[in-house]
């Protein structure tokens, strides 16, 4: 059973790794109301590497049945965390990026992070629907979202947050 297990690319060690370090995402954020600015900072500088990581490894899967894909975060639930982070960054909660034209635009903390706590709890509670067809789902999601979503929004959040972490600041002449 264990072998069978094993040999099973929906419970391979690079799924088993993205599940797990996104459900310690996901309950961190789900307390987010709980810590200070600096803790949520602190946790994201060190799990942001560690999800892009594992979301860089996570396997192709061909879905059988895509009428098993859901998602499950509601417009309320994401507007609640979005609002307690917007208001425990202030004044950190906006940054700049580059878009795809190479042109300044603004971003921001919360929302970024909220995107990708989004992805991360619709994959962890479609994962965990110990259903075949939901778990091919599941993985095939997720690794679709890290392409053109929460990869570069994590990327773009950890940059931002490493600036605030070592105090390297943005060179405001550089966007006006």
């Amino acid at each position: 059973m264990m072998e069978a297990m094993k040999n099973d690319p929906l419970f391979s060690k690079q799924v088993i790794d993205m599940f797990t370090v996104a459900n310690e995402y996901c309950l961190f954020f789900d307390k987010a109301e709980e810590y200070s600015c600096d803790d949520i900072l602190e946790y994201f500088h060190k799990i942001a590497p560690l999800l892009y990581l594992k979301g860089s490894l996570v396997p192709d899967i061909t879905v059988s049945d895509p009428s098993y894909r859901e998602r499950f975060l509601t417009e309320e639930q994401y507007e609640a965390l979005f609002l307690v982070l917007k208001e425990r960054f202030d004044d950190k909660d906006i940054f700049h990026i580059l878009d795809a034209n190479y042109e300044a635009t603004q971003a921001s903390l919360a929302e970024c992070m909220t995107d990708i706590y989004q992805d991360m709890k619709d994959f962890v509670w479609l994962y965990r629907k110990d259903n075949s067809f939901a778990e091919e789902n599941a993985i095939a999601l997720i690794g679709s979202l890290f392409e053109t979503r929460w990869g570069i929004k994590l990327i773009n959040a950890l940059k931002a947050v490493h600036g605030i972490k070592f105090e390297t600041g943005e060179d405001q002449d550089f966007f006006e």
